[in-house]
């Protein structure tokens, strides 16, 4: 998956770019999907890939549990107090919580949901080593789709910038193959 400059992704009207203002994208990827048919929804491809696209794989598994058996060990994954910590929920607009499809705080594996539009998903993750949210975006294009996935990560102790280091590999092993496959899941309409 490639990245992307930073201005081209801050062009696209999300609505995370307001949301997280002051908060440092960490990297952005984007990827393009070729046209089954039109008006296919980031909400959509969600539901269909949502079981594969959730499973790494067993290298990443691997890695993935040897990373929470450390963490678990150290504390490093165990949410700070809700006074220590401010939700990127809390910066939700009452319009933003009435059009989320899914409701702010619900938890999705590692993360908890901040919104999930039509074509926008904002999750976000919180230990004692980041405050980190993924941002995942549909656009319909010209030509077919394009698929965005930013990283955010805002600095919650010395261990965070070890967290930023790790986090790019962990995110393009679990996307990179998978986004393309799991594409042609999305079934056309006849």
């Amino acid at each position: 998956m490639p990245q992307i400059s930073t201005q081209e992704f801050e062009r696209l009207p999300l609505r995370v770019h307001d949301l997280l203002a002051g908060v440092p994208l960490h990297d952005v990827w984007a990827i393009d999907l070729p046209r089954t048919r039109s008006g296919i929804t980031l909400d959509e491809f969600l539901r269909t890939a949502s079981s594969c696209l959730l499973t790494p794989s067993p290298v990443v598994r691997a890695l993935l549990n040897v990373r929470l058996f450390v963490g678990r060990l150290l504390g490093w994954d165990r949410e700070p107090a809700a006074t220590a910590w401010e939700s990127f929920t809390t910066r939700m607009t009452t319009a933003d919580r009435s059009r989320s499809l899914v409701p702010a705080g619900t938890r999705e594996r590692l993360f908890r949901v901040v919104y999930r539009f039509e074509n926008e998903q904002l999750l976000e993750l919180i230990n004692r080593t980041a405050h980190a949210a993924a941002l995942s975006a549909l656009v319909e294009t010209a030509n077919g789709y394009r698929f965005y996935f930013g990283v955010y990560v805002r600095s919650v102790s010395r261990f965070t910038p070890i967290y930023q280091a790790n986090l790019g590999g962990y995110f393009l092993g679990r996307f990179r193959l998978r986004i393309p496959v799991l594409w042609h899941s999305v079934e056309p309409h006849p």
